[in-house]
């Protein structure tokens, strides 16, 4: 019944096409092609409910849902906002959710041995860069004396942590623990503010197996804060800053009560930030929604990457079942810009990226960094061999779903064969860092070893 109401609707779309003349014939072809047996995926289960944190990155669900895409997938998906990052766990390993937007740690930390654990997969990256480093008023005014300044008069970008080295001194000798927030321990934001900070020499702290709070021998505190909580926490003075992703640095430049003094994209360029999460129950159950669901995200994504189509997702984004800020906030980071102290907006055309570059592919390479960075900071307390980093990521990130699904969107002439990359899952070694330190993912406990601060690891293993 379902195909017929389809294939109805899609008759009666063409007739309205080709009575407006136009290129209807073109568009006729490219729905037959989409319709077409071939294509076809035999859906195991079309209700589905996913989660999601309220931040600029979780827009693919948004788009996947607001422009059909799922529809046309022959989903039927309800997207519900959840409350925090480990609600968001926990609901998808319950199964009360069947899928969820969630941090690049959070899967890659489940199979590793740190927190809760479960099989959980990731098929489908969500998004590059999209994070900021915020500190309050008062600690700007206090770091921007040590930051360089262009010819222009406004600070030099990136700002590196070197400029606040002193501040934290200063906090530190009148007996006030220098604090700051990120939203979850195996996040993005927690590994992306101990790089930043630890390039400068500022020790962020370690975790042990018995002491998971990863304050041990820190010169900065760090403490969890749920994300749309981080401009009222630093209001408060809970907190003296703070890494978090979108809207919610604009945020505080648009209250006045803080500063971003830099973003992940300068931190590592063009770093993977949220992946789209599911069982590895639920995706051997069932296979082709699963493909479904990635054919879906990756339209979205090629959708959101076209920049004449940000101004609607802002849209859609402020809408309160979604990211709910205001749609000036919104716009602020998600049109090519990024205004740091207020009055000073710079052009970064790449903050947020959703499909250039392969953003969509789940790269080896990229779960590889996260697994470093547990091990460097004593989340994973053991030493591992290097070939446990290739092991570990490959039952977690799951191309070969992502290649399913590209290879039908090709067949169906939603994107060109070109955007599927000819690769062993591994990118290029990288030097794009604020220390310009080089990261091979083929040689884990080599990267590892390559820092001052941190663990050490024996590179015979």
């Amino acid at each position: 019944m379902k195909s017929i109401v389809k294939k109805t609707f899609a008759t009666l779309l063409l007739l309205a096409m080709v009575a407006c003349g136009g290129k209807a014939e073109k568009k006729s072809k490219e729905m037959a092609q989409a319709d077409s047996p071939a294509s076809s995926l035999e859906i195991e289960k079309p209700q589905l409910t996913f989660g999601f944190i309220k931040l600029t990155d979780m827009a693919p669900l948004a788009i996947a849902k607001e422009k059909g895409f799922f529809e046309d997938e022959g989903l039927f998906v309800s997207v519900e906002a959840q409350s925090n990052w480990k609600n968001v766990l926990d609901r998808v390993i319950d199964g009360q959710l069947d899928g969820s937007h969630m941090l690049s740690g959070q899967p890659i930390a489940a199979g590793a041995g740190f927190g809760r654990q479960a099989e959980l997969v990731t098929p489908f990256s969500m998004d590059l860069n999209g994070n900021g480093i915020t500190v309050s008023n008062d600690v700007w005014s206090k770091m921007k004396p040590n930051v360089p300044k262009g010819t222009n008069g406004k600070p030099e970008h990136p700002i590196k942590a070197d400029a606040l080295k002193p501040v934290i001194s200063e906090y530190k000798n009148s007996g006030k623990p220098f604090k700051m927030g990120m939203v979850f321990p195996v996040s993005t934001h927690n590994y992306e503010i101990r790089y930043w900070l630890a390039a400068a020499g500022i020790h962020p702290g370690m975790y042990t197996a018995d002491n998971v709070q990863g304050q041990i021998d820190a010169e900065v505190l760090l403490s969890v804060t749920p994300p749309p909580q981080m401009p009222a926490t630093l209001e408060a003075g809970t907190i003296y800053g703070y890494c978090v992703g979108e809207p919610w640095n604009q945020q505080a430049v648009f209250k006045g009560i803080g500063v971003p003094v830099t973003t992940n994209y300068d931190i590592w360029k063009n770093n993977p930030e949220k992946v789209f999460v599911m069982t590895k129950k639920f995706v051997d159950e069932n296979p082709n929604t699963a493909i479904a669901v990635t054919k879906a995200l990756i339209r979205a994504g090629k959708w959101l990457d076209e920049p004449e189509n940000r101004p609607e997702a802002v849209k859609i984004l402020s809408m309160p079942q979604y990211v709910g800020a205001d749609e000036v906030v919104l716009a602020n980071s998600m049109t090519g810009t990024f205004e740091f102290e207020k009055g000073d907006k710079r052009s970064m055309p790449d903050f947020n990226v959703f499909y250039k570059y392969n953003a969509t592919y789940p790269f080896y390479s990229d779960g590889v960094w996260f697994l470093t960075q547990m091990r460097r900071w004593g989340q994973i307390p053991e030493a591992k061999p290097a070939d446990w980093y290739d092991q570990t990521i490959k039952d977690i990130y799951r191309p070969d779903i992502w290649k399913k699904a590209a290879e039908l969107l090709v067949a169906e002439g939603h994107i060109p064969a070109s955007d599927i990359p000819v690769t062993d899952g591994y990118k290029p070694a990288t030097s794009d860092f604020i220390d310009g330190n080089t990261y091979d993912a083929k040689d884990p406990i080599g990267y590892i070893n390559s820092f001052e601060i941190g663990n050490k690891d024996d590179s015979s293993l």
